[in-house]
């Protein structure tokens, strides 16, 4: 390995909510029992060392002094379009087709609001990553799902009927479309997009597709660019990317969006450009750059290496000594979502219970009810191997 997959970072009282909100209420984990430290399992972030290309820029530039307006950089644009074209296979994308969003929650709101008034419908699959949950209610808006479900093998697909129906029922005309998706693990393949695509076009809708995870895939998979599927794809999908899952750069917020079509792209921006908020942070700007660089896309490819790892073991571990516990080997993301119904059943407890047997030992682990998984457990892999080990050693000893 070229990079640092395995020191155990300290992030305690350094910004970081995966460890300072234990115990604060709300959806974190309790915090641990006395004689156990903490090992952050919920919210996604990582627990890696960041690109050392990343921290570089980011010196660099704080050394220059002067913060004031200014414009993004070509090579921002240039750097973005050399990464999903070789990264994705996302051909014919110019500097016009990408704006900047201040968070892809931000741009999904704009997106939506560009196109469907407040109390109107917008279809979700379900499970449901909480931040759409959150930021469509909040914005006034009415949550169709559309459940996913698991096949023989345990692999999650999509019901086209139900979404066609659900559509029309409720006369639909945008929908979310999360590609990974989150908190299932489930990469979709190109026959799979182009099925739900055809069930939005003949309900004439709009897609936000949300592709923030579309990175972090694992081997023998690969991430289909919704944009890329068909001509009709291309002008009805709003795609939504960011740095910040792939290289661990949430904090220094910024995102944006990939709209091919002309029509979209003058709504989406009338709509964010109204608040006069959704301006691009500096800093962000330059940690892009440096993330989609040579070293990055190095680095990225060992991340997944590690993850992949870290997964196979996991799920191995799980295999064996939680036999009661369901769950798909996730082809992208870094997150397990866990189905505790029979394990719980079995043994005659809850999943409140399962969880403080796991937050009482410091397994950060992620109730997984708000994502509309009703015996289930959401739970990060992005640590070195050893925390992972750590934290089901522990699991080991309560269960």
């Amino acid at each position: 390995m070229t990079y640092d997959f395995t020191t155990i970072l300290d992030r305690r009282g350094e910004d970081a909510l995966a460890l300072d909100a234990l115990g604060t209420g709300g959806n974190a984990p309790e915090a641990p029992a006395a004689g156990f430290d903490a090992i952050p399992m919920w919210v996604a972030d990582m627990n890696f060392p960041v690109l050392p290309a990343i921290q570089d820029a980011l010196i660099a530039r704080v050394r220059e002094p002067h913060f004031g307006y200014f414009e993004p950089r070509d090579e921002y644009f240039d750097r973005i379009i050399a990464w999903q074209r070789d990264r994705h296979g996302l051909e014919g994308i110019d500097r016009a087709a990408i704006g900047y969003e201040n968070g892809v929650l931000g741009g999904l709101v704009s997106c939506v609001q560009a196109f469907a008034a407040p109390g109107e419908a917008v279809l979700v699959h379900s499970p449901t990553y909480i931040g759409f949950t959150h930021s469509l209610e909040n914005a006034g808006y009415r949550i169709v799902h559309s459940p996913l479900v698991q096949d023989a093998e345990g692999i999650w697909r999509m019901d086209y009927e139900d979404m066609a129906r659900k559509i029309a029922e409720h006369g639909i005309h945008v929908v979310v479309f999360c590609s990974p998706h989150n908190p299932s693990g489930r990469v979709w393949e190109r026959a799979e997009i182009e099925q739900a695509m055809e069930a939005y076009r003949t309900g004439r809708c709009v897609v936000v597709s949300d592709e923030i995870w579309s990175d972090i895939i694992m081997p023998g998979h690969t991430h289909v660019p919704t944009l890329s599927v068909s001509e009709d794809a291309r002008r009805r999908t709003v795609a939504l990317y960011a740095p910040s899952k792939t290289f661990n750069l949430a904090g220094l917020v910024g995102s944006y969006h990939i709209i091919a079509d002309e029509y979209l792209r003058d709504r989406v921006r009338a709509q964010a450009s109204k608040s006069h908020y959704n301006a691009m942070n500096v800093l962000s700007m330059h940690a892009a750059i440096a993330a989609y660089g040579a070293e990055g896309r190095v680095w990225v490819d060992e991340l997944c290496a590690v993850l992949d790892g870290n997964i196979a073991w996991a799920c191995a571990h799980i295999a064996e000594r939680y036999p009661g516990i369901r769950l798909m080997r996730p082809q992208g993301t870094y997150m397990l979502f866990l189905d505790c119904t029979r394990f719980c059943a079995e043994r005659g407890m809850t999943l409140d219970e399962l969880l403080r047997a796991g937050w009482r030992v410091g397994v950060g682990w992620q109730d997984g009810r708000p994502f509309h998984g009703p015996c289930h457990i959401r739970m990060n892999l992005a640590l070195p191997r050893t925390r992972v080990e750590e934290a089901f050693a522990r699991l080991d000893g309560v269960l």
